[in-house]
């Protein structure tokens, strides 16, 4: 599972972003608290996107993968706009920062065919009503028979170490 997330290509577009961002954020001086928060905030939207494509891929529910994808897009989202606190705060060095509005974008493309890819017929009723794929109503009553798909096996979870690790 950990070598085929880190060939897809959105998660590698969001390593690269990740990259920028701390590229970038390395040039913010120490002596700005305002900068300095953002420089946290911005670190954090970035591992979020990448924790959240992982933990998307490493389930089959439909319902999850849409929360870990909305999630995704309200942290690119962030990203996006972070150039004009990066500008209000005094950020000499913010127009590198529209390289990373770039890479969102690019993000953003590869984001729309992942999401596309999702199986809506693999989910479990989200008794938040959040997270149904279209056309399932909030009171929507699961059969059994569409829960069958939990029964593959073709969703094995790599939690980064080697059954032999564990003996």
């Amino acid at each position: 599972m950990r070598k085929k997330l880190q060939e897809m290509p959105l998660y590698k577009k969001a390593e690269e972003i990740s990259q920028t961002v701390r590229t970038i954020c390395d040039l913010i001086p120490e002596d700005n608290d305002y900068l300095q928060n953002t420089k946290t905030h911005l670190l954090e939207n970035t591992l979020v996107i990448q924790a959240k494509i992982s933990g998307a891929e490493a389930v089959n529910l439909w319902d999850i993968k849409m929360e870990n994808a909305a999630i995704i897009r309200k942290c690119a989202r962030e990203l996006m706009v972070s150039y004009h606190s990066l500008t209000a705060f005094g950020f000499d060095e913010a127009n590198y920062y529209l390289m990373v509005r770039k890479q969102i974008e690019e993000f953003r493309l590869l984001f729309r065919e992942w999401v596309a890819s999702f199986n809506p017929k693999h989910f479990i009723v989200d008794e938040w009503g959040l997270f149904n794929p279209p056309g399932i109503p909030q009171d929507y009553v699961q059969r059994d028979e569409e829960l069958d798909f939990l029964d593959d096996d073709e969703d094995e979870i790599d939690f980064g170490y080697n059954d032999s690790d564990t003996e």
